[in-house]
Order: structure tokens, then C-alpha cells, then sequence
């Protein structure tokens, strides 16, 4: 089987934006070096139905495989950086969501 692509959301609220905008100028250079894409964020998303996520920032980035996502968040540079997004926000998650494996073929 195949490596599917997996898609990281993440909820947060910034506290700190001159802070939070170090954490922004060295993400975007790891997620790529990790075969990361950024694909959208939204300051005001948009709940129909459920609770909401916490008032703030919901951003979406994908990466080629599980495996990839788990090497970049375990990267020691990602690792140092983050302490800027720590230290900047408050985060209500960061979650891994799996593409729909291939269906077999019959």
C-alpha cells in the first residue's frame, strides 16, 4: 500500500503577534523541507453545526504521507521554532486527519 497524503488543522488563538510572526518566518522553510504544502487559514471560520473551534486562527497545511508529517513535527529545528508559536499563542489543538485509503480494486 501506498503512502496517502495527511492533512494537520490546527486552532489557535494569537496572543503575541510579533512573537507568533518569528514562529511564521521559519515555518514555511521546515514545512517544505518536509514535503509540506500550506494550504489555507481562516481568522473567522464558519461552524453549521457543533461547537465552534475556539474564537482564533484554524489553519490547514498536508503533507505526502503520515511518516512526513511525524518527521517534520519531530524535527529539532521544528521543535526550537515552535517555542515561538508556544510562547505566542494558545493552542487549542494540532491534529493529524488521514486520507481515504484506495479503494481495492475488484
Amino acid at each position: 500500500m501506498t503512502d496517502q497524503p495527511v492533512y494537520l488543522i490546527a486552532n489557535l488563538v494569537v496572543k503575541d503577534p510579533a512573537e507568533y510572526r518569528l514562529y511564521e518566518k521559519g515555518f514555511f522553510p521546515l514545512l517544505k523541507r518536509h514535503g509540506g504544502e500550506f494550504v489555507t487559514y481562516d481568522d473567522a471560520p464558519l461552524t453549521f453545526e457543533g461547537e465552534s473551534p475556539r474564537p482564533g486562527r484554524v489553519i490547514i497545511f498536508r503533507f505526502p504521507s503520515e511518516a512526513d508529517a511525524k518527521r517534520w513535527y519531530a524535527d529539532a529545528d521544528y521543535q526550537e521554532l515552535s517555542k515561538h508559536r508556544r510562547a505566542a499563542t494558545q493552542l487549542e489543538f494540532l491534529t493529524m486527519v488521514r486520507s481515504i485509503p484506495p479503494r481495492p480494486v475488484s
